[in-house]
């Protein structure tokens, strides 16, 4: 492709607003295009690693028997409704209704669609085992659109489902389809984790698959003398928290203007947060709760929402105005001490072991001193709220546990029997039995992937892509399109490369020689050949970008050098 006829827009500065270096890069080397808030354009340069990122994943995907198909984005929301996901998915549902006032969603997921049709077109344990994928365009209305990529309203998946008779089976295809996501991972170059996940209200196991990365949004709890990972927002607290045996002192409460925070309330009081009692109040199916943490330790809603069985979506923090209703105080003057009869609460592990330590009043400007569970409140429930904390045991019991951030990419969940039951997909099993269908479900996210790949492949001036992804294997570049030499051999070249099959972007355009390379090191490509002084004795220069190195070569032997380098693995 000749450069002056694709569209490669590069930027000499970079981008104001950009969260991620993947995407500064990306929107700098002419990659992408930010359009709203959380929705981007791919470009031509974008799209041919997309295609090859899709090519792995269609290769790894059809060598395990998967078949492909398209869904449609727009769906009846009346499946939604008939599989009981619609309020627990609300508030990221895009909706809309049609000129007949029929309502539909623009699918963040495809696990009802491809349920209702499996559901009319396979009655027999026969045609099982079954496994569909797609790749497509998702769509959510996330709330925080942040971290460019990483999280956007508009993305590209591949999700693909399989359909079973028995848990044998279904255990089988699950333990292909996770061998599946590891050589595609290997294949993209990515050392990928794989983690205990959040199953949700309608699964039976679930793992996520993480790329460890400073801006990543989830946080991981590994043991450092097991294999056991786990995302914390499920890995269990497995520390034995037993009641105090010191003597309990007499309650006390205590004026303390304008502290509203665990660090304030510390700092008056020359405490340390251990001693605090961190109450939050929290609005749970449509009812107010307390949620009691100690002061050094993060409340986990997830934990709270399966303590009370309710899905994560129905669990949130309430508001400044149902706070003052429910209790009458601001947030930061909350404590257990006399709540109102109908407020349940429910408390972490940890408190158990607190003597005589501190709380809100309930009143604006005040705290207790001497605040002992049980005595001095009622507890509703005893549960593991909290999150897995940086030296707390391993729930596995070997080791301690340490923190790292990360990307999420991929996840797979055993949906078991949960939709079919729901949605009335029964099939006849061997010995004749109606019986719902087994299901699992895989996700990938290829826009992820995209970004993450192109965090980790770039340096200070530009992208380092590796072979297999590159979106052209060599960059052509003519130093002088106006010296006819220069021109006659890159033309030559450019015939022959691609008379060998190699994909050349050709940089034919009558610019400075400055600002070719600039844009060439900007987009990367593994091998850059130019064409410059030495022409007229048939000599090129030839650069590889990952390393630097370069050297000079007769044109006769530039096809043998550009075949030893894509021999080498």
């Amino acid at each position: 492709m000749k450069q002056s006829l694709t569209f490669i827009p590069t930027l000499r500065e970079v981008p104001q607003n950009v969260e991620t270096k993947a995407c500064q890069m990306l929107l700098r080397a002419g990659f992408i295009r930010q359009h709203a808030n959380g929705t981007y354009s791919l470009l031509p340069l974008a799209k041919r690693i997309l295609h090859k990122i899709e090519n792995i994943i269609r290769e790894e995907m059809e060598e395990r028997d998967a078949i492909e198909i398209e869904l449609p984005s727009i769906q009846s929301i009346d499946l939604w409704k008939q599989s009981g996901r619609l309020e627990y998915f609300n508030d990221e549902l895009i909706q809309f209704k049609d000129r007949n006032n029929r309502e539909y969603v623009i699918g963040p997921s495809h696990i009802e669609l491809i349920t209702s049709i499996i559901k009319d077109e396979i009655q027999t344990y026969k045609k099982l085992p079954l496994i569909l994928y797609q790749i497509q365009r998702r769509f959510r209305d996330e709330i925080y659109s942040r971290l460019d990529l990483f999280r956007g309203r508009e993305f590209i998946m591949k999700d693909a489902y399989s359909f079973h008779e028995s848990k044998e089976s279904l255990h089988v295809t699950y333990e292909k389809m996770i061998e599946a996501y590891h050589r595609i991972f290997s294949r993209l170059g990515l050392n990928v984790y794989m983690v205990e996940a959040d199953s949700g209200i309608f699964g039976d196991e679930s793992q996520e698959f993480i790329v460890l990365t400073e801006i990543g949004e989830e946080r991981i709890a590994f043991s450092n003398e097991s294999k056991f990972a786990a995302n914390t927002k499920i890995a269990p607290v497995i520390v034995d928290y037993q009641p105090s045996d010191v003597e309990l002192k007499p309650l006390e409460k205590i004026a303390t203007p304008n502290v509203q925070s665990i660090q304030e309330l510390c700092q008056f009081l020359r405490v340390e947060p251990s001693q605090c009692i961190k109450s939050i109040v929290l609005n749970v199916d449509r009812e107010i709760i307390v949620a009691l943490v100690r002061g050094d330790h993060q409340i986990n809603e997830g934990k709270i929402a399966k303590a009370l069985n309710t899905a994560n979506s129905n669990v949130r923090f309430a508001s400044e105005i149902e706070i003052e209703k429910a209790i009458g105080c601001q947030r930061g003057s909350i404590g257990p001490i006399k709540l109102p009869l109908e407020i349940k609460v429910i408390a972490d592990q940890a408190i158990k072991s607190i003597a005589n330590g501190i709380s809100g009043a309930n009143e604006d400007g005040y705290h207790y001193l001497n605040v002992n569970p049980n005595r001095d409140f009622a507890i509703n429930l005893y549960a593991d709220i909290r999150n897995i904390e940086e030296g707390d045991p391993s729930p596995d019991g070997q080791g301690v546990v340490t923190l790292e951030k990360g990307i999420e990419i991929g996840h797979v969940t055993k949906l078991g029997t949960h939709y079919a039951e729901k949605m009335k997909a029964f099939i006849t099993n061997e010995e004749g039995k109606n019986v719902p269908i087994q299901m699992v479900c895989y996700e990938l996210g290829l826009t992820r992937l995209f970004a993450i790949l192109a965090e980790q492949n770039q340096d200070d001036k530009g992208f380092v892509w590796p072979k297999e992804l590159a979106p052209y294997d060599v960059h052509l570049i003519t130093v002088n399109v106006k010296d006819e030499i220069q021109h006659n051999l890159s033309e030559q070249l450019y015939n022959i490369l691609t008379t060998y099959r190699y994909n050349v972007l050709y940089d034919e355009r009558d610019i400075r020689v400055g600002v070719k390379f600039s844009d060439a090191d900007l987009i990367g490509l593994p091998v850059r050949v130019t064409i410059g002084k030495k022409a007229s004795e048939g000599i090129v220069e030839v650069t590889i970008r990952k390393t630097g190195e370069t050297f000079e070569c007769a044109k006769e032997e530039l096809i043998d050098r550009l075949n030893e380098f894509y021999r080498v693995q």
